[in-house]
């Protein structure tokens, strides 16, 4: 089994469109004002995960499901995130589970968490 697909809400569709292409994601479908889809740029060696948006009114955002988008090297993809515009609810942390991560929200208020994760992603010390 592999995860392929996540649909997120959004409530301005371009402005959402924009916050993920900004963010990496390869535009492959665009349905406007209902309806985008994505690639992830590094599909190590694989098929590329997607990722979409669903219009839906009224929507105010929340915190959970958290998105997270993993990046070979966070603190530059930061500065260049900042560099483009976007503001980030905290910078690049190193957590105890040996993860660094930063966090932001898109457009339509769903959270996202852009982290590096190293070996740690797949292979912590504490794996069964």
């Amino acid at each position: 089994m592999r995860l392929n697909q996540v649909t997120v809400p959004c409530v301005d569709y371009a402005a959402s469109v924009t916050f993920y292409k900004t963010l990496g994601l390869i535009q492959i479908v665009d349905s406007p004002p209902r309806y985008a889809r994505f690639e992830c740029p590094d599909a190590d060696g694989g098929e590329p995960a997607t990722f979409s948006l669903h219009h839906v009114e009224g929507w105010q955002g929340c915190d959970e499901p958290l998105i997270y988008f993993e990046m070979d090297d966070l603190d530059a993809e930061y500065e260049r995130l900042t560099g483009a515009g976007l503001d980030f609810l905290s910078p690049p942390e190193d957590q105890s589970w040996g993860w660094r991560e930063a966090y932001l929200r898109d457009p339509a208020g769903n959270r996202i968490c852009l982290y590096q994760a190293g070996d740690y992603r797949r292979f912590p010390p504490w794996r069964i």
